[in-house]
């Protein structure tokens, strides 16, 4: 055992940090959720953590996402991300694919050898490919809804799909995925009502986001992904 993993055996026992020892988790997406997934799994001794994602660090990432600093502004994602990671686990196996993950070459990345899959993609076509390949497969699946335009991480909830509500990005997952015949998709979302932002004339709409509520939806997503992995005694 790690040393660093000696709080979490108390909790767990030392078979359970053997089965995160040896957990496969892809995480797709490491801006202000993904980030904070691989910082809790990584924090929690999973063994080997497959890291998507072709953006590079920019100045705006700073207020929300936890690889961002102004030392690595310009850097790969993925690779700020193995950074971080092995700083804290070094023992970790971490995998960089710095690729945009698409409809159009889903067929390249081999979802079968993942334990869990995590989607914290913004495109809706990757996040619906995810979503339906993951069940055709019967990967272990969650999935992130918005966490951007919000200031309440206490509304965040976890739901299968079909049972959310107020979630703009929810509702079209809703729609597409029944089209698809996708039966259940669990997920991560906020019954929050989206706050309006606020823009510069001139300047492009975007979505606002705070330090809080996407790193609370990042650690509600990681602790689903190792209790999953975990087993516990029946009380």
């Amino acid at each position: 055992m790690f040393d660093h993993l000696e709080r979490l055996e108390m909790l767990c026992g030392s078979e359970n940090i053997s089965r995160l020892e040896n957990a496969r988790v892809a995480v797709f997406g490491v801006g202000g959720v993904g980030g904070y997934v691989c910082e809790a799994l990584a924090r929690s001794g999973i063994g080997a953590l497959d890291v998507f994602d072709n953006d590079t660090v920019a100045l705006s990432n700073l207020n929300r996402q936890i690889i961002s600093t102004r030392e690595n502004i310009g850097m790969k994602k993925v690779e700020a991300q193995r950074q971080r990671i092995l700083s804290i686990n070094p023992e970790c196996k971490v995998t960089m694919h710095d690729v945009f993950y698409a409809p159009d070459n889903a067929d390249e990345t081999d979802l079968t050898v993942y334990d869990y899959v995590v989607d914290a993609v913004d495109f809706v076509p990757a996040k619906l490919e995810l979503a339906v390949r993951c069940e055709k497969l019967g990967v272990a699946h969650i999935s992130a809804m918005g966490a951007g335009n919000k200031l309440h991480p206490e509304m965040l909830e976890i739901a299968d799909i079909y049972k959310t509500s107020v979630c703009p990005l929810a509702r079209v997952m809703r729609r597409e995925l029944k089209k698809r015949g996708v039966r259940s998709l669990k997920c991560v979302y906020s019954k929050e009502q989206p706050i309006v932002p606020k823009v510069r004339e001139g300047e492009k709409l975007c979505p606002s986001s705070t330090a809080f509520v996407p790193s609370a939806a990042g650690l509600i997503i990681a602790s689903q992904v190792v209790q999953s992995i975990i087993v516990l005694p029946k009380e």
